[in-house]
């Protein structure tokens, strides 16, 4: 399976404000995608941060490629700042592993 990790930091209180309604339906949208295995959301270190488990890379670039996720990756550039990582695994990672991996091997944005 193909495990995604992201953490951002929404910019300032406008990119707070645009991160979060732009965030949360996306969030609904990945849960329901084609594909998905899990997905997750937590807060760690000032970073919102999502864990999600697809099928296949495949199944992940589609749901990254379309709707309101596809909005968000537009304007990431003036919302927020960050670091994603994604790789494959038998297993999904804990929280814990996730975020250390994020801060290890992650693509800064």
């Amino acid at each position: 399976m193909h495990i995604s990790i992201t953490g951002l930091k929404p910019k300032g209180i406008w990119g707070y404000i645009k991160f979060w309604i732009l965030a949360i339906p996306s969030f609904g949208e990945a849960k329901s995608a084609k594909g998905n295995l899990y997905s997750a959301v937590k807060k760690i270190n000032g970073y919102q941060c999502t864990l999600s488990a697809w099928e296949s890379r495949e199944a992940m670039l589609v749901f990254m490629k379309n709707g309101v996720h596809l909005k968000a990756m537009k304007a990431f550039h003036s919302i927020a700042t960050g670091k994603t990582y994604g790789f494959e695994s038998d297993t999904i990672p804990n929280w814990e592993e996730a975020y250390s991996l994020l801060e290890t091997k992650g693509k800064n944005y």
